[in-house]
């Protein structure tokens, strides 16, 4: 389905455009969105126990919550799903309970598992790296916190060609041009893409597709 999302010149998820169009648009622009979902819920099989603590961080309208579900369910675990714009929240279709808040400020108990799905690019920069280590204190043990984000390209001609692949795959998805280019100016000053040095180096990427790495970190040892 093609997204008839208009691309605000400033962007927003506080915008009713915006979160009603969300589901659509992520998958026109990122085609590999439901293959990396797929990938975490996976993971959450793995790592969620039963009588579990998990959170979705940044859950926009509930798309990893879905996903977990029948772990969720089967293993009777505490799910919080974490979102502060409370125009997608008013659209949030996943297992309970929502919370509409902000995730940095959020009081977090120690968890099995979490996810951070699309949501540390749109962070402050002088927050990433003592989030990540907060959050990484507080997995148990054997848990896992999984990151999937959009990374700073390396230098040189293959920073280019990463680059303008995940344009080519926009295109083929049916995005035009245009809305390809006006939102990559709408996300000027909002989206700043992670540096991969900002991770605990006990870090393992799990998938990559261009300019988009998915992370899974374990507990401290």
């Amino acid at each position: 389905m093609k997204s008839s999302l208009e691309i605000p010149k400033h962007w927003t998820f506080r915008s009713r455009n915006v979160a009603t169009h969300f589901d659509e648009h992520v998958r026109e622009s990122l085609p590999w969105y439901d293959l990396a979902t797929n990938a975490v819920a996976h993971f959450g099989r793995h790592y969620i126990p039963n009588g579990g603590r998990v959170y979705d961080i940044g859950a926009s309208t509930g798309n990893i919550g879905r996903a977990l579900e029948d772990t969720l369910k089967q293993r009777q675990v505490r799910f919080t799903a974490i979102e502060e714009s409370h125009e997608m929240a008013d659209l949030y279709q996943g297992p309970p309970e929502l919370i509409i808040a902000d995730a940095v400020s959020f009081d977090y108990e120690p968890f099995d598992f979490a996810v951070c799905f699309l949501v540390l690019m749109f962070l402050p920069i002088d927050t990433r790296a003592s989030f990540l280590r907060r959050l990484q204190g507080l997995i148990k043990s054997g848990g896992a916190l999984v990151i999937v984000d959009k990374v700073q390209m390396p230098g040189g001609y293959v920073g280019t060609a990463f680059a303008r692949l995940t344009m080519q795959q926009k295109l083929v998805m049916g995005a035009k041009p245009d809305a390809i280019l006006a939102k990559e100016l709408s996300l000027a000053g909002y989206q700043r893409p992670l540096d991969p040095r900002s991770l605990p180096k006990s870090a393992r990427a799990f998938f990559q597709v261009g300019e988009f790495v998915g992370w899974i970190i374990e507990a401290r040892q």
